[in-house]
């Protein structure tokens, strides 16, 4: 699978993952992008810079993943 194809499937699992809040992707190029979580209210919850060593592999990305969701709990 191409660092395109990764990315892509990254994001749709990021997208899923924050339901019902909406996950937006910004700067997306040369395999890297920035996500960033947004609440109901349009407040930015949590962002962070993803390469593709953070979302290459299952395990990285449901860490990524994680880490995410316990900073919305904070």
């Amino acid at each position: 699978m191409t660092i395109h194809h990764q990315a892509q499937a990254a994001i749709s699992t990021l997208t899923r993952a924050f339901a019902p809040f909406t996950c937006h992707i910004t700067a997306a190029r040369n395999g890297n992008f920035s996500f960033t979580i947004v609440n109901e209210f349009g407040v930015a919850r949590h962002s962070e810079r993803l390469y593709p060593e953070h979302y290459g592999d299952a395990d990285h990305l449901k860490n990524v993943i994680d880490r995410a969701q316990k900073a919305l709990t904070c």
